[in-house]
């Protein structure tokens, strides 16, 4: 039996990293590890993006020693065309010419319009919204504060030349941490009165698409983002930050495409939305972490897609809703 009112649905239960199993099977460790970091990832597309950014289009670091408006509008500049190219060129492809139709569409629904929940009472309008004024706006003082730190010395500076097993263990660790800090934000921000000041917003979305991964409230996107923070303590180089604050804002846009992977003559090829944190939206009380860590196991949130865990959820669900009255 398979759950119902979904247009698509993995052939398997999800199934979380095995980094954390006891006893530890190192050989299923590997396949995630090799799986996480094939050629053809979003992850390691990003990571090259990265490599890119630094080299060809950062602003020299002696430019960066004072808040000079030059330099903070290129990086504003670039993080604005990285989100219009990545959000919009997935809208374009998956919902505007719907060059896949619904092959591998998680939720059967077209996305909001005339719609009083939303700005503009249209959901792709408000997402893009606040998605841009304040998503980009908020990614890119981060990203200033920290050339501005690198620069002056207040920041650690790791090179190559340094320790290269370290250099290339941090991008390795940085998903870890991610899933630490997500997990955790993630659970501060469901605490009723901040998800009713803040994180609500982001919820409207329970149909997502590639504009709803970043659609939140300033808030929230200070306390998403703020994962980069540790930065400022952990010897790195800024590839790594530019990798880490990439990573977290164009994987919150895919991650939330709606749509599994691309298509190409009927095999996947790409993978996009994650139906792991599709059921979260849809579900609210379920998966507040990532694959990465199994933080929803240990706490008892963890829902894998079947009927049997969408009633282990509903029981909790209620559980909650009637402590809470």
């Amino acid at each position: 039996m398979r759950l119902s009112g979904w247009n698509w649905l993995p052939a398997e239960k999800i199934k979380l990293s095995p980094l954390f199993d006891l006893p530890p099977r190192p050989i299923q460790i590997l396949r995630w590890l090799s799986v996480s970091w094939h050629v053809v990832t979003t992850r390691v597309l990003v990571l090259l993006l990265a490599i890119a950014t630094w080299h060809w289009w950062q602003p020299a670091l002696d430019r960066c020693r004072s808040f000079e408006p030059s330099w903070i509008a290129e990086i504003y500049a670039r993080n604005m065309i990285f989100m219009v190219v990545v959000a919009g060129g997935l809208h374009l492809f998956f919902y505007t010419l719907t060059q896949q139709g619904k092959k591998r569409k998680f939720d059967p629904r077209d996305l909001a319009r005339k719609n009083g929940n939303f700005l503009f009472r249209n959901q792709v309008w408000d997402n893009m919204f606040w998605t841009l004024v304040s998503g980009v706006t908020i990614w890119t003082g981060f990203e200033v504060l920290m050339f501005w730190g690198y620069a002056n010395g207040y920041v650690p500076l790791l090179l190559w030349s340094d320790n290269p097993y370290w250099f290339v263990a941090l991008f390795l660790l940085q998903p870890l941490w991610g899933s630490i800090h997500f997990y955790w934000i993630h659970r501060f921000l469901h605490w009723p009165p901040l998800y009713k000041l803040a994180h609500s917003l982001h919820h409207r979305n329970i149909n997502i698409g590639p504009w709803s991964g970043m659609s939140m409230h300033p808030i929230e996107h200070l306390l998403y983002l703020s994962s980069a923070m540790i930065h400022w303590v952990v010897l790195s180089h800024p590839i790594h930050f530019l990798f880490h604050m990439q990573f977290k804002a164009l994987e919150a846009v895919t991650s939330h495409a709606g749509f599994e992977s691309f298509v190409v003559k009927d095999k996947s090829r790409l993978a996009m939305g994650d139906f792991f944190h599709q059921l979260h939206h849809r579900y609210f009380e379920c998966n507040y972490g990532t694959l990465e860590m199994p933080w929803d196991r240990w706490f008892g949130s963890f829902h894998d897609g079947s009927v049997e865990a969408n009633d282990k959820m509903r029981e909790r669900r209620q559980k909650i809703f009637g402590n809470r009255r």
